[in-house]
């Protein structure tokens, strides 16, 4: 059993990443929340002996192997360095800092402690983007030509004053970490462009290339409902292309020949579409968000097994794009 010391108890942390310890042989051993009330229920709800409002007093909690945190960037950063002062492994929600800056000192701080620092970039995890992932490592998809990636949300952000820092720290992260991922290699040549119909409200679509000649577009805004699908990904090859919509429903398409005059047509797995969609009528314990997944390979590492979680190397390079990116809007 893997004893975590886990700073914040916000809802986040509470529905998506929390439940998943369990069942991976991790038991929450102290809890962290200045909100008094949340950190009860959460310590509640789990049987948590050790409750504090101060995050340094929680990693100095006898037998921790691991600290993991859900909290906002700004503390991310300052309590990573802390328990990587106090030889301990960290998990912690993206972003892993406020700034690229930031996340170079975790990075520093990570290499001179012999600990790893795990991010969760859980996109990568999400079951159509895996399995989108496993068909271009298969070999037969051949080169990717170009990306498209399109990633929605509300205006949320933006109840109070209007500060698109949240949209870019806690949304537009998470393509400057996927899309790189799946092409396999980092932008190189960016350009945004960008529309605002009113304050909160943003459109942004930011063109790039690659060293290798890839070409793609990555659209992100805050003006579509959360209440309809907001992502799609479209791969495209030669006579090849991957569709991922919404997170659940993948489509392969190759080269099938035209069938509407050959009356012996038939459907040929070799070439004609493949796609899945998940069944969730099934009773299985399934999320296809990610978080179960990710959680799973985070446990598998603090046990001392290899597998390859988004580490802080991966936080680093989507902040440093990211940065790039916001210094093209002009913010």
């Amino acid at each position: 059993m893997i004893n975590i010391g886990w700073i914040g108890c916000g809802t986040h942390a509470r529905q998506m990443l929390l439940p998943q310890m369990g069942r991976n042989d991790i038991r929450i051993a102290a809890l962290c929340d200045r909100d008094g009330g949340a950190l009860q229920r959460t310590a509640a709800e789990y049987g948590v002996p050790v409750l504090t409002d101060d995050f340094t007093a929680l990693i100095r909690t006898p037998g921790l192997d691991a600290v993991g945190m859900a909290v906002g960037p700004e503390v991310h950063g300052v309590a990573a360095l802390a328990a990587l002062e106090a030889g301990l492994p960290v998990f912690m929600e993206k972003p892993p800092a406020a700034t690229a800056a930031g996340a170079r000192e975790i990075a520093r701080a990570a290499e001179k402690a012999g600990k790893r620092v795990m991010v969760g970039f859980m996109k990568r995890y999400s079951t159509g983007n895996r399995i989108a992932m496993n068909v271009l490592k298969g070999g037969g998809f051949g080169d990717i030509l170009g990306i498209t990636g399109a990633y929605m949300t509300a205006p949320t952000y933006f109840a109070g004053e209007p500060d698109y820092t949240g949209f870019y720290l806690h949304h537009c992260v998470h393509y400057m970490d996927l899309i790189p991922w799946f092409i396999g290699e980092d932008f190189g040549d960016m350009e945004l462009r960008s529309v605002s119909p009113q304050p909160g409200r943003l459109l942004l679509h930011l063109n790039f290339t690659t060293g290798a000649g890839k070409i793609g577009n990555i659209v992100m805004g805050t003006v579509q409902s959360r209440g309809t699908p907001m992502e799609e990904i479209r791969i495209m090859g030669d006579h090849a292309r991957l569709h991922v919509d919404n997170i659940i429903n993948v489509s392969l398409y190759r080269d099938p020949p035209f069938k509407a005059q050959d009356p012996q047509a038939t459907l040929n797995p070799a070439c004609d579409t493949l796609s899945w969609t998940p069944n969730f009528t099934a009773a299985a314990n399934e999320d296809h968000k990610g978080y179960a997944a990710l959680l799973a390979d985070v446990a598998a590492v603090l046990r001392g097994e290899a597998r390859d979680v988004p580490d802080i190397g991966d936080g680093v390079r989507a902040m440093e794009r990211l940065e790039r990116m916001i210094r093209q809007t002009g913010s």
